[in-house]
């Protein structure tokens, strides 16, 4: 152990306290709100709708979900609240998504969902209503360290969400609970079924939570007109057309239609002004490559740096990735140089780059640019580098 985790003790605050907790109709949020009135807290369940509109088959799934939180917190019995923030995720989150795509980028909007509308209006509505503590169903920690709160990842590595959360700060984790984090999934679904929810087999919901089940392309050509391109090799050849260069990511395999004899065939580069996706064959081909990257948009759990640089810690550029061993090399003028010891895999423009020391959760950025590849660099990749998908 070092001294950034060694002295970690759980946040648990006074039994009795009203706990509102945020649900979503999952087992998690189920679970957290069955778990906070086991252990004798005054809990409130308060579903929040943040988008209106039916899919494609005519289905507000918002409706859906809120059934299945009534039938929870009547199985609890819990009082039980719906609040609407529609406009406020349509202007702080939703515009943000549909420009980012414009730009060419490929944003999570989950990140700017936790930071203003889980953890700003839906929390200041949860005390407004006279919680003392608001409580959500993620795979993280609430843990102090000298007095001061840090976010700690989930005990169970294949579910920890502190990658979607490092904007939270200290001052905002003072009034949050994480009931369930320290469990794995496993545990979760068997208190589901120990408490008899009605939630207990019901699947993890996955994807970009406004869109549900319906075709992504579909959905985005409501609001972005797109054109079809070409898709190019770095050498200029044309080898195909692509249906707008937004619906690409750096390193996607998956949907480019491309085919013939040789390795499969990946996203290597892309410009927005001349709608163009480059593209080139192998998951370990040198273009996909580069070992460092800066970063704007810094955001601190501690509010300030919490070290002194070159520092030394581990980074994730993306959500399901294993910790990388870094440096932070300087912050400069709020953009931080990060060089990694292994070259990393689809360096994303616009995506979050998180920093790790031990299992706290320090912070991180928005990823403003890339060094160069392995092929700007005319360098082959090093044997041991393993293929970071």
């Amino acid at each position: 152990m070092s001294k950034w985790s060694d002295s970690l003790i759980p946040f648990a605050p006074e039994v009795g306290a009203t706990v509102i907790v945020g649900m979503s109709g999952g087992v998690d949020s189920s679970v957290t709100a069955a778990v906070l009135k086991e252990q004798g807290y005054n809990v409130i369940g308060m579903f929040m709708k943040n988008w209106e509109e039916t899919d494609e088959n005519g289905v507000c799934q918002a409706s859906k979900e809120y059934e299945d939180v009534v039938k929870v917190c009547e199985k609890l019995d819990i009082p039980y609240y719906s609040v609407e923030f529609v406009e406020e995720y349509r202007e702080n989150v939703f515009k943000h998504f549909v420009e980012e795509y414009k730009a060419g980028h490929t944003p999570n909007p989950d990140i700017l969902c936790n930071r203003e509308i889980k953890f700003k209006v839906f929390m200041d509505k949860a005390l407004e209503l006279g919680a003392d503590y608001l409580a959500t169903g993620h795979y993280c920690q609430n843990m102090l360290l000298n007095g001061v709160h840090q976010l700690v990842k989930g005990n169970d590595p294949g579910k920890d969400q502190t990658y979607f959360l490092y904007t939270n700060k200290s001052e905002i984790l003072k009034k949050v609970l994480f009931p369930i984090g320290h469990l794995p999934k496993a545990e979760v679904r068997r208190l589901a079924e120990k408490y008899d929810l009605s939630t207990k087999n019901k699947k993890d919901s996955t994807g970009i939570c406004f869109i549900g089940e319906r075709n992504f392309k579909n959905f985005l050509s409501n609001y972005i007109t797109f054109e079809n391109g070409p898709f190019k090799l770095l050498n200029g050849e044309v080898v195909g057309e692509h249906s707008g260069v937004s619906f690409y990511t750096i390193g996607q395999r998956k949907g480019l239609g491309l085919g013939g004899p040789g390795e499969p065939w990946f996203v290597v580069d892309k410009d927005v002004e001349t709608n163009t996706v480059y593209v080139e064959r192998g998951e370990k081909h040198p273009a996909l490559y580069r070992d460092e990257l800066w970063a704007n948009e810094l955001s601190w759990v501690e509010e300030v740096v919490p070290f002194k640089t070159p520092f030394r810690c581990k980074a994730k550029i993306r959500y399901r990735q294993k910790d990388q061993d870094c440096t932070i090399q300087s912050i400069e003028n709020g953009i931080a140089h990060v060089v990694f010891d292994e070259p990393q895999r689809a360096v994303t423009l616009r995506q979050s780059v998180v920093f790790y020391k031990d299992s706290i959760c320090l912070g991180g950025g928005m990823i403003e640019r890339g060094g160069a590849t392995y092929y700007e660099r005319g360098l082959d990749l090093p044997e041991v580098v393993s293929v970071q998908i």
